[in-house]
């Protein structure tokens, strides 16, 4: 071990991973992808097998002051989903490993796989394994999702080009204002826990952060217009992070188009609540679990009539860098400043 030390933030989540790793490199002719995209890539012969696990610690991930247990279960499952639907996939087996710590009874693990089973149930998956321990602080989960794509449909987010379309799910920004009414809700709680939250009014926000939903119908609406996506991810750590992983994996840069964005009336009006620009949540806020991916130009006229499916900007050549361009034409350079887990 080395005498020097370096501190984990230094690196991030990203720079992490790719740290430990870089010296592995796959031996088994069947590893078609290993490290690097939203699922691993292997190969079964007829197709191709999908592999992601992903890893949500207490306190870190989430707030159990907030979270209902049955939620927490549904949301550590569907979250590994998408990873699957990101790589064009269809999920069909999850193992989940838990530890927890003595404050959580039975009833209450009980309570956490009734949402895992909800969400197994829900997306047609099932649940084949896992582990259980003890914990010494709290409680933690780790799932794993196995899935299958066929060979000529699986997506990487190393296949865009320059002047593909850039294209995004649903709407961006929710989670991220629900969070914010969880936290600023928690803190008169803890001034005050006489007061009991008040919510009203905040459904739909709340409901994107507690208990967010994949996007398998958009996957499917493409693959019933027999289209390939050049390249994809989920928007998981926000729509800036998530451009920047397809620009650094495809080699390209991209415009994105700020008035493009989409971002939900209500999640708009809330924004303001807390002095946030509706761009700035959708681009840095994450957890929207909504497919990013780029298109070639030529399956436009087939996609443009999918529901929920927005066009957002377009993939440029590298050394023109990834930028958000703003009505007034204002260019501004896209950063990673969502979610970081050091």
């Amino acid at each position: 071990m080395s005498d020097t030390r370096t501190e984990l933030g230094e690196l991030g989540e990203f720079g992490l991973i790719e740290h430990l790793t870089k010296n592995f490199n796959p031996k088994r002719e069947d590893t078609i992808k290993s490290i690097g995209d939203d699922a691993a890539v292997i190969d079964r012969g007829d197709h191709f097998e999908l592999i992601s696990t992903d890893l949500l610690v207490e306190g870190i991930h989430f707030d159990m002051s907030y979270t209902p247990l049955k939620h927490l279960g549904y949301k550590s499952i569907v979250v590994n989903l998408s990873d699957i639907y990101a790589m064009n996939g269809t999920p069909t087996h999850v193992t989940v490993a838990i530890a927890a710590s003595s404050r959580f009874p039975v009833e209450a693990l009980e309570e956490l796989y009734k949402g895992i089973q909800l969400a197994c149930d829900t997306y047609g998956v099932d649940l084949v394994g896992g582990d259980t321990s003890s914990s010494v602080t709290g409680l933690l989960i780790s799932p794993t999702v196995v899935g299958r794509v066929d060979k000529d449909k699986v997506v990487y987010r190393s296949g865009a080009k320059e002047n593909d379309l850039l294209c995004v799910s649903g709407n961006l920004g929710a989670a991220y204002i629900g969070l914010q009414i969880l936290e600023r809700e928690k803190q008169i709680w803890k001034e005050n826990p006489d007061v009991q939250p008040d919510l009203s009014g905040h459904d739909y926000v709340i409901e994107r952060m507690l208990k967010p939903e994949p996007r398998p119908d958009i996957v499917k609406a493409l693959a019933e217009r027999s289209i390939v996506p050049t390249s994809m991810i989920d928007v998981s750590d926000g729509l800036g992070s998530e451009v920047l992983h397809i620009c650094k994996q495809s080699k390209c840069g991209a415009r994105l188009f700020e008035e493009k964005i989409p971002v939900d009336p209500l999640v708009a009006s809330q924004a303001q609540e807390f002095q946030l620009e509706p761009s700035v949540c959708a681009m840095n806020g994450g957890e929207d679990y909504e497919l990013l991916f780029t298109l070639s130009q030529a399956d436009y006229e087939k996609a443009k009539d999918i529901e929920d499916l927005h066009f957002i900007g377009h993939m440029t050549d590298l050394n023109s860098g990834a930028a958000i361009v703003y009505p007034q034409g204002e260019l501004i350079e896209i950063k990673s400043q969502g979610w970081k887990a050091f």
